[in-house]
């Protein structure tokens, strides 16, 4: 049923928001030839600093804090809802979700299921997530796949995208 759209947005925006910890850190060894020693530890550290921002990213949407979860976003980053609707701007997403994280009722769930790390330059991650809000009887689930760039020695989510899988 489609008449819950700003929960849909809010929803799919939750999975965009914020990522959670993976036992296993996908580091990039990349390279061109050399020895290539330094890269390869600047390339675990960024994905060690990888790793940290998209669970900060996660769990800020899931905890409701608000300043934490757009300080990991880019100010020029887009949200893709499930049902088509797109924002662009953290501030204007963060607009969007207002009710999410004044309302503080909903569930907020994920699964990583893969993630690619470019070194220190790009990361995406899947994830399988759950928005739930039970006061309302509403359940949505999703795909939602996270991309994060790194800018200014930081990982900023730019682009989070979800596919419905299931509404209930």
């Amino acid at each position: 049923m489609r008449t819950r759209t700003p929960i849909t947005m809010a929803v799919l925006a939750v999975l965009t928001a914020v990522a959670v910890a993976s036992p296993a850190l996908a580091a990039s060894t990349g390279g061109s030839g050399g020895s290539g020693g330094d890269l390869q530890g600047a390339e675990r550290r960024c994905a060690r600093e990888f790793d940290e921002a998209q669970r900060t990213d996660m769990e800020s949407f899931r905890d409701y804090d608000l300043a934490t979860w757009k300080a990991g976003h880019d100010v020029d980053a887009i949200t893709v809802f499930a049902g088509g609707q797109w924002f662009q701007g953290r501030d204007t997403i963060a607009a969007v979700l207002h009710r999410h994280f004044e309302d503080r009722e909903a569930i907020f769930t994920w699964t990583e299921l893969t993630r690619a790390v470019d070194g220190c330059r790009t990361a995406t991650i899947l994830y399988d997530s759950t928005y739930s809000i039970p006061s309302i009887n509403f359940t949505q689930r999703t795909y939602t796949s996270v991309v994060y760039t790194r800018k200014h020695g930081r990982w900023l989510s730019v682009i989070d995208q979800g596919t419905l899988i299931r509404t209930a």
